[in-house]
């Protein structure tokens, strides 16, 4: 904001003096037609005096009794203040006029007449206070001027001020936002891969062969985790690659009586982003409470692209909560979803989850404009 000031002060400083340039030069626009002015140098110096006492009382509220007293609240102070100086420059003026221009009748001659206001064919004589009134009437509108002109200045740089609030606000705001979010994938990332290994381990005991293969599908994984998904969003088909991945990887682990049903319902040729890992979470949780070793269980996924545009995706599994015991993911995977949630579809998406008749369901619905 100092910088735009410092760039606005010589265009205004410029514009003060075309302005009072105008004003002392005007009695120079009364030239005839023959090249010669009906204005004499003393007459100019005469008429100098008013100008220069307009210009006297405009700075001085400018720059001293509107920031002083008005933009302070005491406005009777500077109301008094400037009646007196309008009161003392018209008188001062007055004087001054009528001790060094007004000329006086020679010894022995009568008096002169008295000035005269012309309307029209008729002559209305006046008093000296009438020139007083004038000039304080046109003192007046000076202070005027000078409080407009200055009000307008203060008004415009606490616009541009609040324009650039706003701006560093939404600047540190999107900082602020970037930084939750590539922390929330720092959290992310060794969630996942502590999971992945705690199930590799367990399959380690009965079955090394297919730890093996587990460990091969565990590196592409990986490289998806750790290089794929740096950018905000990806494409929705990498991502349902991912899914599919890591399910066929948690599948290898279980027993007979644990169904798995999965579908995408994705177009092959889909364009559509996402934000990397988004979905995972809700899969990791289905397979950690909804697998049972000893009781029928099952997990159904449907991740579906509607032709609008929006995802949906709906898990369901049996509900088998762990213990205390039981500190696998500690629970983070659900909580970094919902803070990435917000941060990257802020009232775009719904996410509906709940148990009723001893099955979890958790319906994520994703507005996906923001991504494409």
């Amino acid at each position: 904001m100092t910088q735009q000031i410092n760039n606005k002060r010589p265009l205004e400083l410029i514009i003060h003096i075309i302005g009072w340039g105008i004003f002392f030069s005007f009695p120079f626009f009364f030239m005839n037609k023959q090249g010669t002015y009906n204005v004499s140098w003393m007459e100019y110096i005469r008429h100098s005096v008013v100008p220069v006492s307009f210009l006297l009382i405009f700075y001085a509220n400018y720059f001293f009794l509107i920031p002083k007293f008005f933009f302070s609240q005491e406005i009777k102070k500077y109301i008094i203040i400037n009646i007196i100086l309008i009161v003392l420059i018209s008188v001062g003026i007055h004087f001054w006029q009528e001790v060094n221009f007004v000329p006086k009748p020679e010894p022995g001659l009568p008096p002169m007449n008295k000035p005269e206001f012309h309307f029209g064919h008729k002559k209305y004589p006046h008093s000296n206070w009438f020139f007083v009134i004038r000039d304080a009437v046109s003192l007046t509108l000076t202070i005027a001027l000078s409080l407009s002109i200055k009000m307008s200045y203060r008004w415009m740089n606490t616009e541009t001020a609040r324009r650039e609030a706003e701006q560093i606000k939404i600047e540190a705001e999107k900082s602020k936002t970037e930084a939750e979010l590539r922390n929330l994938k720092d959290q992310l990332n060794p969630h996942f891969l502590l999971n992945t290994l705690n199930n590799i381990y367990a399959l380690i005991a009965f079955s090394p062969d297919k730890a093996q293969q587990a460990v091969h599908d565990l590196s592409k994984l990986l490289r998806y985790v750790l290089y794929d998904n740096n950018q905000t969003f990806v494409l929705l088909t990498k991502e349902v690659d991912f899914m599919k991945n890591y399910i066929e990887l948690m599948k290898i682990r279980l027993s007979d009586n644990v169904r798995i049903d999965v579908n995408f319902s994705i177009p092959l040729n889909s364009a559509t982003k996402v934000a990397p890992l988004l979905f995972i979470s809700l899969i990791e949780n289905a397979f950690k409470h909804g697998i049972s070793y000893s009781s029928p269980s099952f997990i159904d996924i449907l991740l579906e692209e509607h032709e609008n545009g929006t995802l949906e995706c709906q898990i369901r599994n049996s509900y088998f909560p762990k213990n205390e015991n039981d500190k696998s993911g500690s629970g983070i995977g659900l909580e970094s979803l919902q803070k990435r949630l917000d941060l990257l579809y802020p009232e775009h998406y719904t996410w509906e989850k709940g148990i009723k008749d001893n099955v979890y369901t958790s319906t994520l619905v994703i507005n996906n404009e923001l991504s494409n």
